[in-house]
């Protein structure tokens, strides 16, 4: 396939194909996954038709069909199989049809479609073998395809067909025996056999004796049917040569040429007959027919049918002149005989006379070996087309090869016959691999695998015949042998010696119990073969004398690796004592090449495992190391042969090096190490005395062996005290002579060190640059001393004190060394290197008092220990053991040591610091790693965490210190060990740990409280960081400790744990024993985690020990419960193996039973399990799509069972084992997601944490698939990533009455709920990328990958509050309650840090900048260059980008400290303010609009929002708008600025813009009508665009605005249109306009003071729009309209028929009229509510009502709701006549408004704005507050006040329900009070309060509103609202305005109207526009402007909070309020 990817590469269209392997590899694993997923890669494979018949192949369909084949030779499922088995045969089938060059792509050339068909065929060889498909039908298609293909020339002409064929002769699968039998004959009876003339036909037996022989018939007719050729006749037909006669004339020409080296095993005479004469020597005759030989007792041939010599070399000559084409063909026969005589038995190839026509043919080709080699290397000029033939010709003699072998074992195999025709066998086999090795190209490649094929069919035949004649074979070989080594470096050069001693080492195994003296003989001859060739050597001439010492030395190397491959120790000490005298007295004794080899030969022989051939040699070659030790930096040294040095640099260590790498024998190993150690300490002891590098170039070399040999040694077992003494002496001579790499990262000033110091003080300085480096030896060396590092056991024992005692020591000096402690110079050179190493760890005056010797042993220790410990991280492995151990347990066994001197100590401690030091700086090398590294590395840190922990509890105070310190910097340095399951279990471990014998107790005590410190101060720090996974991981361990004997208890915990809390940071602190969190989504996600409940949670502080106790408890329980209720019965079990219980955990009995048929029943069982637990998840799935609500409590359960599930099966997890696992785990992770609530969140983070703290490897997958779901809420636009209307928050929710936009649909979506639920599970990824930031890279990629997701749209977070941060100030400000304090809190905290944060980096660039000034200034002039330049800084702008960055950073800080203020007020509403903020000047509010338009001009008029008392910034925005109107078209925000009453009257030309202008809201737009703007037209046409932009429906409840602009409707009646206009689109619309329209006719007579009213122009107008509305209607709508207008009016006037009536007959009169009422039709609706349409009118439920004016009655309705027309509700109306109901429909509108505002803040205020519409002149309906009496009501029933009555209406103070009703009337009281500070409502006694049957309080009759009052505009009730004293009972318990429920109270309040003024300009235009309506309200001063000063717009949020607060407390029992209600009791007789 390489040339596949390569034409992808080159443009073509095969693609992906690494990756569809792989994929094919996994479907074949999961074959129940293959059915449906194979589907695509069938399709692909369908071949098309063009042209009629012909069918053409594509780059698809060749990818497809060869991934299919992949699939089939992996799967093992036929059910799978089966299908895409015949996609493929019917694939190969049609290769033969395909005869045209286009069938196929361009790029498939034959070599192409050699690879792509044996890449095919393999897969087909694997498929056959798995034996899961049909053999039968691939056997047939084969066979036949094959057929079909060698049949016809012209398909062989084809390159793809002979592409196919060579691939399937190569690779193919086993077939059948009757395909075989028909695939032979099908090849003989075409003639494919390569051979010419005619062949015998031999009688049974012929081959075994040679005595008969019959004629041969020639039969030319080449098309015989298979009968003939079973019947014995075989059919060939004789191949004509071109070159026949001139061949057979240059025959005697070659015969004479031909030499004994290139035609037969080292002479062969082509002339003569076969013999074996005296000299052993090898004549083979080449005139042979029938593969039988003559022996020397005059047996013969039958001559007969003789194929003569001059035939075979003519036939050599014809293949070699054969064209390619043809030998291609004749190798693919041979192939295809060669594959089909190695498979299962066949009739027809068991036929002898078949086997001999074979052999005989092959025998033909086998023998034209020598002569087609000969022709070649004659041959002049080799191209390219001559190397193909020439390979081809080789790679034919190899299939020849191949198929004369088998033929010739198949014939053996029937009777065991002659000697001869084995020799013969043979002989030609190894003649022709003789003729290989001394071709002069033999490097060619297919020339050694002939010759590798050739020796390997010389073992199997040997093997066959169980070592038949091996004399003669090992005459031959040996020869061979011979002639191989007499060519230059024959081993390096190719690999014929290599193939010969395989194939020796097969011959010698097969004959080594019956020819065990021949093989004996064999041997020695080969190992004597040395010395004969010395005597040859002395014999030849000068220029003969190098090629024999190379055949001498070849045949050295080529008796040890024979000796080696044969692997027996009695064959090691037969040769072994031949080498190892020649090397001591005999050829070899002194320095040359051959003693060079054969000190390699000896060390090879020495690894075979005889022990005493291994002593010979090892004993020898440490002998001769020792004897070059004095000689080194000797006089005599100068005159010694190149081979000395040699020997003793290379030679010698590298025999060591090879024994150590290839001894296995366990004791012998240990011997061997033991040897050289001690070797390297008698080297090290002789070479200390000389001076320079000696001591370093003699232990050097031998430091590889040493650490091969060490490799495998056990340290971490009992040591001998002699091997650790060897151990020291070599790590104090390495320490001695610097051969250690440097140990400090910076290199000192012995850097330029020489390497050539001959003199003691040079030495000196080496052991200084040897820390410090760099390193002046051998690079190998520096990689061996780390090796024996891991190898070296601790230099310590207790029989042993070294450090003590220096008198050991001073043993490893000579006397009067001059490193020795005499010499004060060395001994200063020793401490300051030991100094050096141990770098600030240890201070030089303790180092000072060591002597010599001892400092050089601590240097020794100090590389030791430190090396070990930087090699991998310091983490020792047993090979042996599987165990993993601290290379810090070796480092602290120093200081185990009793009685330790303190200098000693003190460097003993600052070696283990410097080892922890390495392994520290090993880990730091590698940060970022993912997969088996990150796995190594977590390892190493675990490790050394569970080992310093270990040691808190060492009886020696000063070890537990230092591991204390330690294990602290590892926590701080490297985070993640704190949540690592292992440490975490080694620490809680500790707490049980038992007190010591023979301690003292105050030490126990003291140790006791160091274990108690650090597991609270562990859990504190882990808590801090990542309190989920803390959580997880604890409740983890009390579960398991519960439950088993291993762990530890909750009990134990308990005194340790039980007072720390989590907490949400607080600005009033937190108590002693709580954690702080200050990230509310963390905290949110914690709290989650402890699996506490709701109201747990909104309390912000969580106990962490108790929840988890009781969340440890609930994973048990579901653990060990019947999970989903389901238990299998006994009959699901044939050996009674029942109660098994679905999810708990499996029965001992069970888990013991090893049966097949139990294990699948549990598995079976388990996969229901799973089933079950998925199709409950996608059930909540499926709940949501339909849109039905979740049960959070079965939701919850579910999960639980499931997580339990995977945790009770890990080993399932671990292997994803059962189908549905992986499925199952996936649906734990959406679910949550698809659900998006807060609740299944919470849910959702319980159980991933429960996951990632049982089950660590589920980690990885499962934050995967989080991330996957979090990218879909992202792609889906779910919580902080909704951009719909629903996530627009409260401004959204105002629009468009308040707020410009679309209004907005949210239907059924809670945006809150879901950003909360956002919330939570954001708090968990910050909790998971605390745990892996530091651990799994592929964890936090994943995390980056969320991160880039998120962040890849800069403008798709939601821009609701609950939001907070996301694209925040570019909106104008919003509040949000989330009822929360402790998330009201938190959002408090994080900004705060984040402003916090910001200071430090404005302080850090500050402090920067100060010490850069250079750098500053350089930075300073480019931006001034690109200034200049007009350039655009892509972050900054245009301009300074120093100063624009500096600018926006300070407006960013600015808006966060406002921000801060804003959410401290919301949050803290009756707290002090934070302290006061710098004042800021007017030139900075500029800037900062400045620089807040130059990012984002919506960040601008969000900044006027927030500050709208600053006049500079007004100003200035004013100033910003006029420059750059042109670019703010979409921002509506921006119309005040340029649409003023100044540019209506200059009919300015920035009005021009106003048609292209986005929509504003309906309150600003109606503002644009009011007389100040001159009814410009081009104003009133923008403002009518704006209406018409919004549906009718929504413009509906401003009509008393609509129509009081009628008044100012002076250009074109553009006005009149619109309304027009809309009453057409909306029936509602028109009636409700026609309604207020007759609300502002004149009074009638009856109803004026003075009897008259006069009519102006605007009550004109109101009829004339009255009229052409009523015109403009439909038959339809006049139809509606009359039935509406008809039925109200009946009811209306009901009230004039009661008037002249008294009073006891009034209550019968309305029931009469209300019977003479019909209600015409199913669509009349009520006027005060539209939506509500009435379906009837209660008859009786008519009451006549007492009033100043006509009588007002009210009647009861029975109404259905538009969206629910089935269920019929009361509803009561009071209809008025003779009262102008126009000032309650204002009053009214103001408090729907700021309901809708609080609502849209999420604040608990009540409000309730009843319907109320004008219908006439001094007409009107009122709805009636359902459920609800007045407090006038309430007291003629009881003499107490409201505190008593809720007592008796809702039970007793605490009680559920009279709690309920207060908190109703805490939310109602506070509702009405602002909305009563705002529209100051008078008349406020008892009979205009009502109470509802909840408690809620709701004021009716606003007759007094603003600047009016009962009494004449007196103003008694001066208070803001009425908090009367009863009131006060209810909201203030305590009576002195302290308790709870009143700071609730006022908190609601402030709240409120903190919310309330973020809209006052909608509020005040609202009320602005009914000025000249004529209301009473308006009648004196300045309605208008007092409003806006009780708003406060020039007040902080911190100050209208305190303004709020003092309001509430002068209302609180005012007098004056009490004063009202004793009036209105005297005068009204209303209850007080």
């Amino acid at each position: 396939m390489c040339l596949l990817r390569e034409r992808k590469e080159e443009g073509g269209t095969i693609s992906g194909m690494d990756f569809l392997k792989e994929f094919v590899d996994v479907l074949a694993e999961n074959p129940q996954l293959a059915r449906d997923k194979l589907v695509w890669i069938q399709s692909q494979c369908s071949i098309r038709e063009v042209e009629g018949s012909l069918f053409t192949i594509s780059d698809s369909q060749l990818q497809g069909v060869l991934v299919i084949a992949r699939f089939l030779s992996r799967c093992e499922d036929s059910q799978a199989g089966n299908e895409l088995l015949d996609i493929l045969l019917k694939f190969l089938n049609i290769i033969p049809s395909l005869s045209r060059a286009s069938a196929f792509p361009e790029w498939f050339t034959f070599d192409a479609a050699t690879v792509f068909f044996t890449e095919m065929a393999g897969y087909l060889v694997k498929t056959v073998e798995l034996g899961s498909l049909r053999k039968d039908t691939i056997s047939s298609v084969l066979s036949t395809l094959i057929k079909s293909l060698i049949s016809e020339e012209s398909r062989l002409q084809n390159p793809v067909c002979r592409a196919l064929l060579t691939a399937l002769s190569r690779f193919c699968p086993n077939l059948e025996g009757h395909d075989i039998d028909q695939l032979g004959m099908c090849l003989l009876k075409n003639n494919m056999l390569p051979i010419s003339g005619d062949f015998p036909t031999f009688q049974q037996g012929s081959f075994i004796d040679d005595r008969k022989s019959s004629s041969v018939k020639s039969l030319n007719d080449g098309a015989k049917v298979a009968d003939e050729l079973i019947a014995g006749v075989p059919a060939f037909e004789s191949r004509n040569y071109e070159h026949r006669k001139k061949s057979e004339d240059s025959s005697l020409e070659y015969e004479t040429r031909s030499s004994s080296s290139s035609t037969a095993p080292l002479d062969i005479k082509v002339s003569s007959p076969s013999k074996l004469d005296e000299n052993d020597q090898i004549c083979i005759s080449t005139t042979l027919s029938n593969g039988s030989i003559a022996s020397q007792n005059g047996v013969k041939n039958s001559t007969a049918f003789q194929v003569s010599n001059e035939k075979a070399i003519t036939n050599a000559l014809s293949y070699f002149d054969e064209d390619l084409f043809n030998l291609q063909k004749d190798g693919i026969v041979f192939y295809i005989f060669a594959s089909i005589l190695n498979m299962a038995e066949s009739k027809f190839l068991n036929e002898e006379r078949v086997l001999l026509q074979l052999r005989t043919a092959a025998s033909i080709q086998l023998k034209t070996v020598p002569l087609i080699l000969k022709q070649i290397r004659r041959e002049s000029i080799i191209n390219g087309h001559s190397v193909s033939k020439m390979n081809m010709n080789l790679q034919v003699c190899q299939a020849a090869s191949l198929v004369y072998t088998r033929s010739f074992l198949k014939l053996k195999s029937k009777n065991r016959g002659h000697k001869n025709a084995l020799r013969e066998t043979l002989g030609l086999l190894i003649g022709a691999a003789n003729s290989c090795v001394t071709f002069s190209r033999r490097r060619l490649r297919a020339c050694e695998e002939l010759f590798d094929c050739l020796l390997q069919n010389v073992a199997n035949i040997s093997s066959f015949c169980q070592g038949q004649d091996l004399t003669t074979l090992f005459s031959w070989l040996k020869k061979l042998v011979m002639a191989t080594c007499a060519q230059v470096d024959p081993w390096n050069s190719s690999q014929y010696l290599q193939a010969i001693v395989e194939a020796t080492c097969r011959i010698i195994e097969s004959g080594c119990t019956a020819e065990r003296p021949t093989i004996e003989s064999f041997l020695l001859s080969l190992a004597g073969s040395v010395r004969e060739s010395i005597d040859l050597f002395d014999l030849k001439e000068e220029k003969e004398k190098q090629d024999v010492s190379a055949m001498q030395l070849n045949m050295i190397r080529f008796s040890a690796e024979l000796v080696v491959a044969i692997g027996k120790p009695d064959i090691a000490e037969l040769i072994s004592p031949l080498l190892v005298e020649d090397l001591e007295e005999g050829i070899a004794c002194t320095p040359s090449r051959l003693r060079l080899k054969l000190l390699d030969a000896v060390a090879q022989i020495a690894t075979v495992g005889s022990e005493k051939a291994y002593r010979e040699c090892v004993v020898l070659l440490t002998r001769s190391y020792l004897d070059k030790v004095p000689i080194v930096g000797s006089v005599q040294s100068r005159t010694l042969a190149s081979e000395a040095t040699t020997e003793r640099v290379e030679t010698l260590p590298g025999a060591f090096l090879a024994i150590a790498s290839n001894l296995h024998h366990i004791k012998l190993r240990a011997d061997f190490r033991t040897r050289l150690l001690k070797l390297c300490s008698e080297v090290g002891l002789a070479a200390e005395s000389k001076s320079g590098k000696s001591g370093a170039d003699l232990l050097g070399p031998l430091l590889p062996a040493v650490a091969m040999i060490c490799s495998d040694f056990k340290i971490l077992e009992d040591v001998s005290p002699f091997v650790l003494k060897l151990f020291r002496n070599l790590w104090f001579y390495i320490a001695l002579f610097g051969l250690a790499p440097p140990i400090q990262n910076k290199h000192s000033a012995y850097k330029g060190a020489s390497s050539t110091m001959s003199n003691t003080g040079s030495t000196n300085a080496v052991a200084l640059q040897a820390v410090a480096g760099p390193y002046l030896w051998n690079s190998q060396w520096s990689d061996a001393v780390i090796q024996i590092a891991l190898g070296t056991p601790p230099l310590v024992a207790s029989s042993l004190k070294w450090v003590e005692d220096e008198l050991e020591l001073n043993e490893l000096l000579n006397p009067g060394s001059r490193r020795g402690s005499s010499n004060d110079k060395a001994v200063s050179s020793q401490r300051a290197a030991l100094c050096a190493a141990l770098k600030d760890h240890v201070e030089m005056t303790s180092i000072s008092t060591i002597s010599g010797v001892k400092a050089t042993f601590l240097l020794a220790v100090a590389y030791l220990e430190n090396h070990r410990s930087n090699f991998n991280g310091g983490l020792l492995k047993s090979k042996t053991m599987g165990e993993e151990r601290s290379a810090l347990s070796c480092a602290f066994e120093y200081l185990e040591e009793p009685n330790l001197p303190v200098p000693i100590h003190q460097c003993l401690s600052a070696i283990v610091q410097r080892a922890f030091d390495a392994s520290l700086a090993w880990l730091d090398e590698r940060p970022n790693m993912s997969g088996v590294d990150a796995t190594e590395r977590e390892s190493v840190l675990v490790t050394h965490t569970c080992f310093l922990l270990s040691k808190l509890t060492h009886r020696d105070e000063r070890l537990c210190d230092l591991a204390c310190k330690l294990l602290n910097r590892i926590k701080s340095k490297y985070p993640q060990v704190l949540w690592q399951p292992l440490c975490l279990d080694s620490l809680f471990c500790l707490v049980q740990t038992q007190s010591l014998p023979s301690v003292d107790p105050g030490r126990i005590a003291s140790m006791q409280s160091l274990i108690k410190k650090q597991i609270r101060m562990w859990v504190i720090q882990s808590l801090s960081v990542a309190p989920c996974t803390t959580q997880g991981l604890l409740q983890e361990r009390i579960r398991l400790g519960s439950s088993s004997s291993r762990g530890f208890y909750a009990s134990d915990l308990l005194p340790l744990l039980s007072d720390i809390k989590l907490e949400q940071s607080r600005e009033d602190g937190l108590s002693s024993d709580s954690l702080a969190v200050t990230v509310p989504a963390l905290f949110a996600a914690a709290a989650a985690a402890t699996g506490a409940r709701e109201r747990l949670i909104d309390t912000g502080c969580l106990e962490v020990l108790s929840n988890g106790i009781v969340s440890a408890t609930v994973k048990s329980s579901y653990i060990n419960i019947n999970i989903g209720g389901l238990a299998f019965s006994q009959e699901h079990f044939q050996d009674n193996t029942a109660g098994l219980i679905l999810g708990g955990s499996w029965s001992d009995s069970f888990e013991e039973k090893k049966s097949q048929e139990i294990l699948s029943a549990k598995n079976k069982l388990k996969e229901k399990l799973i089933a079950s637990f998925l199709h409950l998840l996608q059930q909540f799935i499926s709940a949501v799509e339909r849109g039905a609500n979740i049960n959070a409590e079965a939701f919850r359960e579910t999960c639980l069972k499931s997580a339990a599930f995977i945790v009770s099966e890990l080993e399932l997890s671990r292997n994803m084992e059962l189908e549905g696992f992986s499925r199952l785990l996936r649906l734990l992770c959406w679910c949550p997601a698809y659900i998006c609530s807060t609740e299944a969140m919470r849910t959702g983070v319980f159980v991933w944490t429960w996951l990632v703290s049982a089950a660590p490897h589920l980690s990885s997958l499962l934050l995967a698939e989080l991330v996957d779901a979090w990218l879909w809420t992202v792609e889906t636009g779910h919580g902080l990533f909704s951009s719909g209307p629903c996530s627009s928050g409260p401004n959204g929710k105002l629009r468009p009455q308040l707020t410009p936009g679309e209004p907005l649909s949210f239907g059924d979506r809670d945006i809150v709920e879901e950003i909360n639920a956002h919330r939570v599970w954001l708090g968990f990824f910050f909790d998971r990328f605390e745990v892996v930031r530091h651990s799994s890279m592929d964890q936090l990629i994943l995390i980056g990958r969320l991160l880039q997701g998120s962040l890849k749209k800069s403008n798709h977070f939601a821009s609701h509050p609950v939001a907070t941060a996301f694209g925040w100030f570019s909106h104008y400000p919003a509040w949000y309650d989330c009822n929360s304090e402790a998330f009201s809190q938190g959002e408090v905290k994080a900004v705060a840090s984040f402003v916090d944060q910001m200071n430090v980096e404005c302080s850090e660039n500050m402090l920067m900048a100060e010490h850069s000034g250079k750098l500053y200034a350089q930075d300073r002039e480019l931006s001034n260059n690109c200034s200049q330049m007009d350039v655009a800084h892509p972050v900054w702008g245009r301009g300074d980008y120093l100063s624009a960055g500096e600018k926006r950073k300070q407006l960013l800080l600015m808006l966060c400290h406002h921000e801060v203020d804003r959410l401290y007020t919301w949050a803290n509403p009756l707290r002090e303010g934070l302290p006061a903020r710098q004042r800021i000047s007017s030139d900075q509010w500029i800037d900062f609009a400045r620089t807040a338009w130059a990012i984002d001009p919506c960040i601008t008029f969000g900044m006027l929002a927030r500050f709208p008392a600053v006049g500079p910034l007004r100003a200035e925005i004013m100033s910003l708008v006029q420059e750059n109107i042109a670019d703010i078209y979409d921002i509506p925000e921006a119309l005040p600025f340029f649409v003023t009453p100044k540019a209506a009257e200059d009919d300015s030309l920035v009005l021009k813009r106003l048609p292209h202008w986005a929509p504003c809201s309906i309150t600003r737009a109606l503002e644009f009508l009011t007389p100040a703007y001159k009814a410009h037209p081009r104003i009133m046409a923008y403002v009518l665009r704006v209406l018409e932009t919004y549906p009718p429906e929504r413009v509906t409840f401003f009509m008393p605005q609509l129509v009081q602009t009628l008044r100012y409707d002076a250009y074109d009646g553009l006005i009149e249109q619109y309304l027009i206009a809309a009453a057409k689109r909306s029936h509602i619309f028109a009636h409700i306009l026609i309604w207020q329209l007759q609300g502002e006719e004149p009074l009638p007579e009856e109803f004026t003071k003075d009897g008259s009213q006069e009519a102006d122009s605007f009550t004109d107008l109101a009829l004339k729009v009255k009229e052409r509305i009523i015109q403009s209607f439909d038959n339809e709508a006049l139809d509606m309209f009359s039935r509406e207008f008809r039925f109200f009016d009946k009811v209306t006037n009901i009230s004039g028929v009661l008037y002249p009536l008294s009073k006891e007959q009034r209550r019968a009169a309305i029931k009469r009229e209300l019977e003479k009422i019909e209600v015409e039709g199913t669509d009349l609706y009520l006027p005060t509510d539209p939506n509500k349409l009435v379906r009837g009118i209660q008859v009786n439920s008519g009451i006549p009502l007492q009033s100043a004016a006509k009588v007002p009655i009210m009647i009861t309705f029975d109404v259905v709701d538009r969206n629910d027309i089935h269920v019929i509700r009361p509803q009561a109306c009071i209809f008025k006549v003779g009262d102008d109901c126009r000032q309650d429909v204002l009053a009214l509108q103001v408090i729907a408004l700021l309901r809708d505002i609080f609502e849209a803040a999420g604040l608990n205020l009540y409000l309730f704005p009843y319907g109320v519409l004008p219908t006439g002149p001094g007409r009107g309906i009122i709805e009636v507050v359902p459920n609800t009496r007045s407090r006038n009501q309430m007291g003629e029933t009881t003499d107490g006040g409201l505190y008593e009555v809720f007592q008796q209406d809702y039970g007793p103070v605490g009680s559920p329900r009279f709690e309920s009703a207060r908190d109703n009337f805490v939310v109602s009281s506070a509702g009405y009070a602002v909305a009563s500070l705002l529209l100051q409502p008078k008349d406020r006694h008892n009979g205009n309060l009502l109470f509802d049957n909840e408690g809620r309080l709701v004021h009716i009759d606003f007759g007094f509103i603003l600047e009016t009052s009962p009494g004449g505009n007196l103003r008694f009730e001066n208070a803001h609202f009425k908090l009367s004293h009863e009131m006060t009972q209810l909201l203030d318990p305590s009576g002195v305005m302290k308790s709870d429920t009143w700071n609730r109270f006022v908190s609601l309040c402030v709240k409120g109207y903190l919310a309330a003024r973020l809209h006052m300009d909608g509020i005040i235009n609202a009320v602005y526009l009914m000025v000249d309506s004529g209301l009473p309200c308006f009648s004196r001063g300045d309605p208008i402007g007092n409003l806006r000063k009780r708003f406060h717009p020039e007040m902080s949020e911190r100050e209208a909070a305190n303004f709020m607060i003092k309001t509430c407390e002068d209302a609180y029992n005012k007098w004056t309020t009490a004063g009202y209600d004793l009036i209105q009791y005297l005068q009204q007789g209303i209850e007080k």
